[in-house]
């Protein structure tokens, strides 16, 4: 009885009576301030990438013949935008926090609190840029000429429209032709050009058929120009899968990345907001680019 009774006594000195949780709890304008920060930022640098040509996608045909080389300048890119646009809004909400009771515990509970205040602001980002690109993508899917105009459309004909092109290409075709079932279906049967037993004898007999038919070219050049589509197919389907790989690890890096930088940011800003020198942890890498010298004796 005796110890709680200082203790209350020195809670109501310093300002009254602080529960422990109180010290914990987050302080949300500071989190959706940083999380709009970093949006803001993300946004500029992956505008200004896109302007120079190292933007992770593209809705240019070409896109897809980029080398390997510019797919991961592109990937290191944006983990560097990610860098830049989670440790700025980490900052933001680790100095605008307001800063802990003076009463604490646990010596590090400062770190911690603006640490979390860091790694919420990049969780909301995060989960807000998610849902901006869905709502994107699903609004371009839905506005897209070939969903609203036919029910034949695959998702093979964005990717091999020019191999489609080629294939169903005539000097002189009658006028009014539908050629959107045909290209659909010769677009699925060209996506297993990728599987690993490739496309099968009945479906190439078939192409060729069908090319014959809709372009009145002769069996020997209909056969030419689908084993050609075949070739020119599986290597679109290749390089396409490549980059979706590198895209993919790069979003992947950038994010878990950004929730390392955004943590440590807010701590920064924090022990800034408090007039405090940085934690030791951030200080010691300074004695990585100091060579060690001789001390003078007196």
């Amino acid at each position: 009885m005796t110890i709680e009774t200082l203790v209350q006594e020195e809670d109501v000195m310093a300002g009254g009576v602080v529960a422990a949780e109180d010290r914990r709890i987050l302080q949300w304008s500071s989190v959706i301030a940083g999380a709009f920060a970093a949006g803001a930022m993300s946004f500029i640098l992956v505008s200004f990438g896109v302007a120079i040509g190292l933007g992770v996608s593209s809705a240019s045909p070409t896109w897809r013949d980029a080398s390997s080389a510019l797919a991961l300048l592109s990937g290191l890119y944006l983990i560097i935008q990610a860098i830049v646009s989670f440790g700025f809004g980490g900052y933001i909400a680790g100095r605008t926090a307001q800063p802990a009771p003076a009463l604490t515990t646990v010596e590090d509970d400062d770190e911690r609190r603006d640490g979390l205040h860091g790694l919420t602001s990049w969780a909301l980002a995060v989960l807000i840029g998610a849902a901006l690109l869905a709502i994107i993508g699903a609004s371009a899917i839905e506005r897209s000429p070939m969903r609203s105009s036919s029910g034949n459309a695959t998702s093979a004909e964005p990717l091999l429209s020019y191999e489609l092109d080629k294939l169903f290409r005539a000097p002189r075709r009658p006028v009014n032709t539908d050629m959107r079932e045909a290209r659909a279906e010769a677009g699925r049967i060209l996506m297993t050009t990728s599987s690993h037993s490739g496309i099968s004898v009945d479906d190439r007999n078939y192409l060729v058929q069908q090319v014959a038919a809709l372009t009145g070219l002769g069996a020997p050049d209909a056969e030419k120009r689908v084993d050609a589509s075949i070739v020119d197919a599986h290597a679109a389907i290749n390089r396409a899968r490549r980059n979706s790989v590198i895209v993919a690890f790069s979003v992947a890096a950038a994010a878990l990345i950004g929730a390392a930088v955004a943590w440590a940011a807010a701590v920064a800003g924090g022990r800034h907001r408090d007039g405090e020198p940085l934690p030791n942890w951030m200080a010691s890498s300074n004695r990585f680019h100091r060579s060690r010298r001789a001390m003078p004796v007196p």
